[in-house]
Protein backbone atom coordinates (compact mmCIF):
# COMPACT_ATOMS: atom_id res chain seq x y z
CA UNK A 1 0.00 0.00 0.00
CA UNK A 2 1.18 3.63 -1.27
CA UNK A 3 0.57 6.17 1.35
CA UNK A 4 2.37 9.12 -0.51
CA UNK A 5 2.34 9.02 -4.01
CA UNK A 6 3.99 12.46 -4.33
CA UNK A 7 6.88 10.88 -2.63
CA UNK A 8 6.81 7.66 -4.93
CA UNK A 9 7.36 10.02 -7.97
CA UNK A 10 10.01 12.30 -6.80
CA UNK A 11 11.76 9.15 -5.79
CA UNK A 12 10.95 7.19 -9.37
CA UNK A 13 12.13 10.60 -10.73
CA UNK A 14 15.49 10.29 -8.66
CA UNK A 15 16.21 6.36 -9.21
CA UNK A 16 16.06 7.49 -13.04
CA UNK A 17 18.01 10.64 -13.42
CA UNK A 18 20.37 8.74 -11.54
CA UNK A 19 20.86 6.22 -13.84
CA UNK A 20 19.91 8.06 -16.68
CA UNK A 21 17.49 6.38 -18.39
CA UNK A 22 15.39 8.83 -21.04
CA UNK A 23 12.30 8.65 -19.49
CA UNK A 24 10.14 7.22 -16.51
CA UNK A 25 6.65 6.45 -15.98
CA UNK A 26 4.33 6.14 -12.80
CA UNK A 27 0.84 6.73 -12.19
CA UNK A 28 -1.37 9.31 -12.94
CA UNK A 29 -3.07 11.63 -10.85
CA UNK A 30 -4.06 15.48 -11.45
CA UNK A 31 -1.22 16.62 -8.86
CA UNK A 32 1.64 14.93 -10.72
CA UNK A 33 0.40 15.84 -13.91
CA UNK A 34 0.35 19.43 -12.28
CA UNK A 35 3.63 18.83 -11.00
CA UNK A 36 5.05 17.65 -14.50
CA UNK A 37 3.87 20.80 -16.31
CA UNK A 38 5.80 23.09 -13.64
CA UNK A 39 8.84 20.52 -14.11
CA UNK A 40 8.29 22.01 -18.54
CA UNK A 41 7.83 25.11 -17.28
CA UNK A 42 10.54 25.04 -15.94
CA UNK A 43 13.00 23.36 -17.80
CA UNK A 44 13.78 20.59 -15.77
CA UNK A 45 11.99 18.04 -18.31
CA UNK A 46 11.47 17.83 -22.20
CA UNK A 47 8.37 17.04 -22.06
CA UNK A 48 5.34 14.59 -20.40
CA UNK A 49 2.73 12.27 -21.87
CA UNK A 50 -0.27 10.25 -20.61
CA UNK A 51 -0.08 6.87 -21.75
CA UNK A 52 -2.38 3.66 -21.57
CA UNK A 53 -6.03 3.07 -21.45
CA UNK A 54 -8.73 3.92 -18.51
CA UNK A 55 -8.41 3.03 -15.83
CA UNK A 56 -4.86 2.26 -15.19
CA UNK A 57 -3.34 5.42 -16.65
CA UNK A 58 0.33 6.66 -16.62
CA UNK A 59 2.48 9.51 -17.16
CA UNK A 60 5.44 9.43 -18.65
CA UNK A 61 8.18 11.94 -18.37
CA UNK A 62 10.88 12.53 -20.49
CA UNK A 63 14.08 13.61 -18.83
CA UNK A 64 17.02 15.89 -19.94
CA UNK A 65 20.18 15.79 -19.57
CA UNK A 66 22.94 18.49 -20.25
CA UNK A 67 24.76 18.44 -23.67
CA UNK A 68 27.81 16.38 -21.92
CA UNK A 69 24.94 13.92 -20.12
CA UNK A 70 25.09 15.97 -17.09
CA UNK A 71 21.80 15.88 -14.69
CA UNK A 72 19.54 18.43 -14.88
CA UNK A 73 17.88 17.51 -12.19
CA UNK A 74 20.61 16.79 -9.24
CA UNK A 75 18.56 17.08 -5.81
CA UNK A 76 14.92 16.01 -4.87
CA UNK A 77 13.16 16.30 -1.72
CA UNK A 78 10.14 15.86 -0.24
CA UNK A 79 9.32 19.04 1.87
CA UNK A 80 5.38 18.55 2.86
CA UNK A 81 4.60 15.23 3.82
CA UNK A 82 1.19 13.25 4.86
CA UNK A 83 1.93 13.31 8.53
CA UNK A 84 3.65 16.82 8.47
CA UNK A 85 2.13 19.54 5.86
CA UNK A 86 4.14 22.29 5.30
CA UNK A 87 2.96 25.48 4.18
CA UNK A 88 3.99 29.01 3.32
CA UNK A 89 3.10 32.15 1.96
CA UNK A 90 4.36 33.78 -0.87
CA UNK A 91 6.09 36.41 1.50
CA UNK A 92 7.96 33.60 3.21
CA UNK A 93 9.24 31.91 -0.23
CA UNK A 94 12.90 32.65 -0.53
CA UNK A 95 14.51 31.66 -3.92
CA UNK A 96 16.19 28.06 -3.58
CA UNK A 97 20.24 28.48 -4.17
CA UNK A 98 19.66 31.61 -5.53
CA UNK A 99 17.44 30.77 -8.00
CA UNK A 100 19.39 27.78 -9.23
CA UNK A 101 16.21 25.94 -7.67
CA UNK A 102 12.87 25.92 -7.38
CA UNK A 103 9.99 24.91 -5.25
CA UNK A 104 6.81 23.00 -6.06
CA UNK A 105 3.82 24.36 -4.74
CA UNK A 106 -0.25 23.52 -4.10
CA UNK A 107 -2.22 26.73 -4.48
CA UNK A 108 -5.79 27.23 -4.79
CA UNK A 109 -4.97 28.18 -8.17
CA UNK A 110 -3.44 24.56 -9.61
CA UNK A 111 0.29 23.26 -8.87
CA UNK A 112 2.53 26.05 -9.68
CA UNK A 113 6.56 26.87 -8.69
CA UNK A 114 8.09 29.55 -6.43
CA UNK A 115 8.50 31.63 -8.72
CA UNK A 116 4.97 31.73 -9.92
CA UNK A 117 3.47 31.84 -6.62
CA UNK A 118 5.93 35.01 -5.62
CA UNK A 119 4.64 36.70 -8.98
CA UNK A 120 0.90 35.72 -8.77
CA UNK A 121 1.01 36.46 -5.09
CA UNK A 122 -0.25 32.96 -3.73
CA UNK A 123 0.58 30.77 -1.02
CA UNK A 124 -0.10 27.02 -0.30
CA UNK A 125 1.65 23.59 0.16
CA UNK A 126 4.93 23.27 -0.66
CA UNK A 127 5.47 19.29 -2.03
CA UNK A 128 8.86 19.76 -2.94
CA UNK A 129 11.91 21.70 -3.53
CA UNK A 130 14.51 20.58 -6.23
CA UNK A 131 17.49 21.60 -8.35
Amino acid sequence: MMTDPIADMLTRIRNAVRVEHPHVEMPLSKVKKGMAEVLKREGYIWDFEEVGDEPKRRLRLHLKYGPNGERVIRFVKRVSTPGRRVYGAFRELRPVLNGQGIKILSTSRGVVSDREARQRQLGGEILCELW
